[in-house]
């Protein structure tokens, strides 16, 4: 065989191999929809079958994974010492490398189905961004990877009887995070590098969203769909300024929104009073409640757990589990099928979905207009976070474990 021929096969598998390898940096993954491209991921494990590794993580949270490279990155709270907690693991194999305490603080009033540790953190490769409540303000920080705090910031206040699970979103030079609540409802950027506020909208109509927002190229321009102030908005990123907005449908919003490219489509649902499902074209200006909803439903909408879309598919589940698949395009229901209750949210990956629920139990479900169930996996301990996938791995945070799920080859 010719050496340049064998260096190029070579080449050609290494750059195969590093095209499909995603990280998995923020709430909901890279794209912050709850989708991978990574392909070569298990379908069957248990509590045995499959494990890589698993491992006890010290206190208790409901923030999901996120992933750099061979870092894993966590955010927990001890309850005996009030201590909030990030904490820092080696993907090979399970090990913790380092934790470092955010705050030490009397412990807020919450939902009960709510953490001390709900929200997400987000890293760029470089720092690890998370945001947390210490009973009166919202506070934004950042930790370099051996978990040396580098800045830390207070946006604004935060008032809500449910607890604070609020995760960063990075754009560029910037942190924005959600402070929409009962209190100084707010939503802010802030410079990466130091924590000075580049803007800050504040919300006229106080409410509660715990919303993470989105940030997509439609319509020509980058846009930051955000749920909260009783509406359905897009900001420009860089700026903060409004670009177009839904009144409602409702007060309260908890779910991410997800972007169809497909057929150009937001699809959005609110939480509470009542739950509104709609589906809105993103091309509008000022005020486009009556002009640019698609079509709206109140069958399928959604509450905390936040869907997956594929081309024609809309995925989504309530607190319940009842989960249903929607045709993207009228909002019409394909099928439902009850599969136990949920607070976390399903991701999609190998072209399957991965829908978990509270249990441990994750059901794979092949995407179509029939209900396709592929395996039910159980981890044997009850979960709340969402899954997180790098590495060819699933990375699975339950009651008292993380877990590395892989083809055991």
């Amino acid at each position: 065989m010719k050496k340049g021929f064998l260096f190029g096969s070579i080449l050609y598998l290494w750059t195969s191999c590093f095209a499909t390898a995603q990280n998995w940096p923020n709430w909901r993954g890279e794209n912050g929809d709850g989708t991978s491209l990574e392909t070569n991921l298990p379908v069957l494990w248990d509590a045995n079958t499959n494990i890589i590794w698993k491992t006890k993580v010290p206190g208790f949270g409901h923030s999901s994974p996120i992933v750099w490279e061979d870092k894993l990155f966590l955010f927990t709270a001890d309850t005996e010492t009030q201590e909030r907690i990030l904490l820092c693991y080696n993907c090979n194999n399970g090990d913790l490398i380092w934790q470092t305490s955010l705050l030490k603080a009397k412990l807020e009033d919450k939902h009960s189905d709510n953490s001390y540790a709900s929200g997400t953190p987000a890293t760029d490769g470089k720092m690890v961004y998370v945001s947390f409540f210490d009973g009166e303000n919202v506070i934004v920080a950042a930790y370099d990877f051996s978990g040396k705090e580098i800045w830390r910031q207070n946006p604004g206040t935060f008032s809500s009887p449910h607890g604070y699970s609020c995760s960063p979103v990075l754009f560029e030079d910037k942190v924005i995070i959600n402070g929409n609540s009962l209190g100084d409802s707010f939503m802010a950027a802030m410079n990466k590098t130091n924590g000075k506020i580049i803007w800050k909208v504040p919300h006229e109509n106080p409410a509660h969203s715990f919303s993470t927002p989105i940030i997509r190229e439609m319509n020509g321009i980058t846009q930051m769909i955000f749920c909260g102030n009783r509406e359905i908005a897009s900001y420009d990123p860089n700026t903060g300024t409004k670009i177009w907005f839904v009144d409602g449908p409702s007060e309260d919003f908890c779910s991410s929104p997800v972007y169809n490219k497909k057929h150009d489509l937001l699809l959005v649902s609110s939480a509470w009073p009542q739950r509104h499902l709609l589906a809105i074209k993103p091309d509008g200006k000022g005020d486009v409640s009556e002009t640019h909803v698609v079509w709206r439903t109140t069958k399928g909408a959604y509450y905390v757990p936040s869907p997956v879309c594929t081309d024609d598919y809309l995925y989504t589940t309530m607190t319940n589990g009842r989960v249903h698949c929607l045709n993207v395009t009228n909002g019409d229901i394909v099928w439902i099928e009850d599969m136990g209750k949920q607070y976390s949210s399903a991701v999609l990956a190998n072209d399957l979905v991965y829908m978990p629920n509270d249990e441990g139990v994750t059901t794979v479900i092949k995407p179509g207009p029939e209900f396709t169930v592929l395996a039910k996996n159980e981890i044997g301990e009850k979960m709340n976070a969402s899954p997180a996938i790098s590495n060819g791995k699933i990375y699975i945070r339950g009651y008292e474990h993380l877990f590395c799920i892989g083809k055991n080859d």
